[in-house]
């Protein structure tokens, strides 16, 4: 078992809970991006590495078809628990590895999510290689969603929850800043954090066409608290704002989660 793999089974309720507390501005940009790129439900969509299934159980209650991916048998088990509570039906729960999807055949989905994969590669072939896997899965013109965690995510949550590894072993944050590795066992699984000019290259070389590049927090980053504790007109009124500012070039960098939208092919 990966150290990927045994950290979402040990964490498959705080995953489901991240994106409904402390990270509410990355699932409604993203989910808000999904509705607006998505071709008409009922399509048949693939989220890969869609973790106990936020935003797959999401998309069901639209009306979308939906085929769950997941690398840890915990994530998929609680997936099927909130599928039950929410009262949709998935087409499937699979346990698999995004770097071998050669169960599924070529071309047979409309769309992928891709939300979480890339940030657990550290090889730059592995993460072209999960790029390529997911595109193989779609038909022409199909759609991919995909994520990465940016590289100086880690250091601004150090700075606001008084973590203190930069200070206690500052040759590893060192190494974190220049390569984006994360490998030490602690706090996350394995990780790679990515500078904000990689991702359309990374993307566009494994065959997609760029339609667009999104700061998930933008103008919300590490400023999250406020917002979250509003309802209603009020906390629309910030999200309208994050979301007509996320292509912002120099928010990228400011943002913990980019949110990459290509298309298969031309």
């Amino acid at each position: 078992m990966s150290n990927v793999e045994a950290y979402y089974d040990q964490n498959a309720q705080m995953e489901w809970d991240r994106l409904g507390a402390l990270h509410r501005a990355e699932y409604d940009l993203s989910l808000r991006a999904l509705t607006e790129f998505l071709p008409p439900a009922p399509a048949d969509l693939i989220d890969i590495g869609g973790g106990p299934g936020r935003y797959a159980i999401a998309l069901a209650e639209r009306g979308f078809r939906l085929t769950l991916v997941d690398l840890a048998q915990a994530n998929l088990d609680l997936a099927k628990q909130k599928t039950v509570e929410a009262g949709v039906e998935l087409d499937g729960f699979v346990h698999a590895n995004v770097l071998d999807l050669s169960a599924f055949p070529e071309a047979g989905f409309d769309s992928a999510l891709l939300l979480g994969p890339l940030y657990h590669l550290h090889k730059l072939e592995e993460r072209r290689t999960a790029l390529e896997q997911t595109r193989r899965l779609l038909k022409p013109g199909g759609l991919v969603f995909a994520s990465v965690i940016t590289r100086f995510a880690s250091f601004r949550d150090a700075a606001v929850h008084g973590y203190t590894y930069v200070e206690d072993d500052p040759a590893y944050s060192e190494k974190l800043l220049a390569t984006g590795i994360h490998d030490n066992g602690k706090g996350f699984a394995d990780a790679y954090f990515a500078r904000p000019d990689e991702v359309i290259p990374l993307c566009e070389s494994a065959g997609f066409t760029t339609l667009r590049l999104m700061g998930c927090e933008g103008i919300l980053a590490g400023h999250e608290e406020y917002v979250n504790s509003l309802t209603g007109a009020a906390r629309e009124f910030w999200l309208e704002i994050n979301y007509s500012m996320a292509q912002e070039p120099s928010l990228l960098g400011a943002s913990d989660h980019l949110l990459y939208i290509g298309r298969n092919g031309n």
